[in-house]
């Protein structure tokens, strides 16, 4: 019988690397001031560039937590609240009580701000098609399937504590 070599990926640490470093990337990418200021600018929207990431997150994922919201942009729960309170004052979102535990504050956003999030997509959306233009469409679903994957099973990993 001859013998089969396991090329299972635990087998080898330097793909783990490879992944690593391309996630650093990505998330390096997303990061970048100046990612935000194109998105600002290309929308059109009178944002600060500080609040933008929050409002796309509350915009998503709300009604959000201010802890989770903090956890999810990397910066500390009082931050946050502060950056909230400006875009309550702006009338782009709102702090409420959770319905269940009232001692948790969240974020929601308006339809002021939701109309500033659409236009977000908008050219968001844009982006994404001069980015995914040469990729043949089963290559995207792929990349959307593999990736939607990864991020539930990593998620799961952190919350098994």
């Amino acid at each position: 019988m001859e013998n089969v070599q396991n090329t299972h990926i635990s087998g080898n640490p330097d793909n783990y690397d490879k992944l690593h470093n391309t996630l650093l990337g990505i998330v390096g990418t997303f990061n970048r001031p100046q990612r935000d200021e194109m998105m600002i600018a290309q929308s059109g929207i009178p944002l600060d560039r500080a609040l933008f990431p929050l409002l796309v997150q509350i915009g998503r994922f709300g009604p959000i937590g201010i802890v989770e919201l903090a956890d999810r942009v990397g910066r500390d729960y009082t931050t946050v609240s502060r950056q909230v309170a400006k875009l309550e004052q702006s009338g782009l979102a709102q702090r409420q009580k959770n319905v269940r535990d009232k001692r948790i504050n969240e974020a929601v956003i308006t339809a002021q701000g939701k109309g500033l999030t659409d236009r977000i997509d908008q050219v968001r959306a844009q982006v994404y098609q001069q980015l995914f233009q040469s990729w043949a469409p089963e290559e995207y679903q792929q990349l959307v399937q593999l990736l939607s994957r990864f991020a539930a099973d990593f998620a799961a990993l952190g919350s098994e504590e």
